[in-house]
């Protein structure tokens, strides 16, 4: 109604699995360290790949949600989501059977969704024929699932759903999650991604486009951002989901609030299938269309974690769309790519990539990039190479672009 208050969404709950370890502060550690996650794949897969490594989650069956038997009937991705969601609503103080989670929502996607399972059931098929298919391939494999089997496990009844853009798909999912909390339809939703990408097709069919490194005799310097050596990205599986909550809501319930989710962006390329526009002007439309939508400027940004993911060109684009934001009219903020240490997560990387967000808020701490040995002519804003800084940061901005040309920019304040 006209001249109603906006309402304010704030991040109440956090949950995660990456390649830096299993749980949220984990993985925090290991990007404070500035630790790789990127490990030599098992060998049934090294051994026929032409990349041999990748970002994966390892010692999962430790934290698994679900029996042996009842995991096998879902995708990793699935089961990656879920214990991301269940570390998020643990950490917001939220159990099963609280009456705040019968209205609430849940909207967690992937950008590719179960892939493995998918390839699994496709060998049943060719050496035993239907018979040897799975009931439960397809409500396995199916990129809703992780909602859907996330809102079963904590009983929320509220909206169900998973948007998906590529690697853009985590930060869409909070986007949209929080346009509902906003509109006064829910006032709790979690939201994320989740992805488990590093099978024989996934592997396969991101070296074919040429767009994995092939540094195989050094898998830890393979993920480089912005590095005049990087030759590619590295694949990266895990989850991220987020509580959100309208801020009195959760005032009430006395949740703590790691942060506000203060504005958002969006926008398209319209141009090329898997190149990003080589102009960046579509990337600097999504982070001024964030900024202008929280009501700040872009001297007050302190921190900006970059989708940057190790290739030529996307780096080299962001970068330059980061330089026309600030131009002459404010310093540039300090920017980093934890991709560097996690590899690229596809559709779990703008969930992931904010809770580092909300951390660096949290913790006053700006995430290293490891890796940078030598930056790239032109590429000279203050990337925190190789050591995390110390930083008095107020509001960050998380940056994530997808396959097609989706671009997402979120906008975290500090809540005090």
């Amino acid at each position: 109604m006209p001249g109603a208050a906006v309402r304010k969404v704030a991040v109440t709950g956090l949950g995660m699995l990456s390649p830096l370890g299993n749980g949220v502060e984990a993985s925090w550690a290991g990007i404070l360290a500035g630790r790789s996650g990127i490990r030599v794949l098992e060998p049934a897969l090294a051994d026929v790949l032409p990349v041999r490594f990748a970002g994966t989650v390892s010692d999962f069956d430790a934290v698994s949600p679900l029996s042996a038997r009842d995991s096998a009937k879902y995708d990793e991705f699935v089961l990656y989501a879920l214990a991301a969601g269940r570390e998020a609503c643990a950490s917001a103080g939220l159990r099963r059977g609280d009456a705040c989670l019968e209205q609430a929502g849940v909207a967690v996607g992937s950008g590719i969704g179960g892939l493995g399972l998918i390839e699994r059931n496709i060998k049943r098929f060719e050496s035993g024929g239907a018979r040897r298919v799975s009931p439960y391939f397809v409500p396995g494999s199916i990129i809703s699932m992780a909602a859907g089997l996330l809102s079963m496990d904590i009983g929320a009844r509220g909206p169900n759903f998973a948007a998906v853009s590529a690697c853009a798909t985590g930060s869409h999912n909070i986007l949209l999650a929080a346009t509902l909390i906003r509109s006064g339809i829910v006032d709790l939703m979690l939201a994320g991604g989740a992805e488990k990408a590093t099978t024989p097709g996934g592997v396969s069919g991101f070296a074919s486009l040429q767009a994995l490194s092939r540094r195989n005799e050094d898998p830890q310097a393979a993920s480089r951002p912005w590095d005049r050596a990087r030759d590619g990205f590295v694949m990266g599986d895990g989850a991220g989901v987020l509580v959100l909550e309208e801020l009195e809501h959760a005032q009430a319930r006395g949740a703590s609030v790691h942060g506000i989710l203060k504005g958002f962006g969006m926008s398209s390329d319209a141009y090329h299938s898997t190149a990003p526009e080589p102009n960046g002007r579509e990337i600097l439309r999504c982070m001024e269309n964030a900024l202008r939508e929280g009501g700040v400027t872009p001297e007050q940004v302190d921190y900006i974690n970059a989708h940057a993911t190790s290739t030529p060109l996307g780096d080299k684009v962001e970068c330059q769309a980061i330089q026309k934001l600030f131009g002459n009219q404010a310093p540039c903020p300090l920017v980093s790519s934890t991709k560097s240490m996690t590899g690229h997560m596809l559709g779990a990387a703008g969930a992931v990539e904010a809770i580092f967000s909300l951390l660096a808020l949290r913790d006053q701490k700006a995430p290293p990039t490891i890796n940078l040995d030598d930056p790239e002519p032109g590429c000279d804003l203050d990337f925190v190479a190789h050591e995390a800084r110390a930083l008095d940061i107020d509001l960050v901005l998380s940056n994530s672009f997808g396959f097609g040309g989706t671009n997402v920019s979120l906008l975290f304040q500090r809540f005090s």
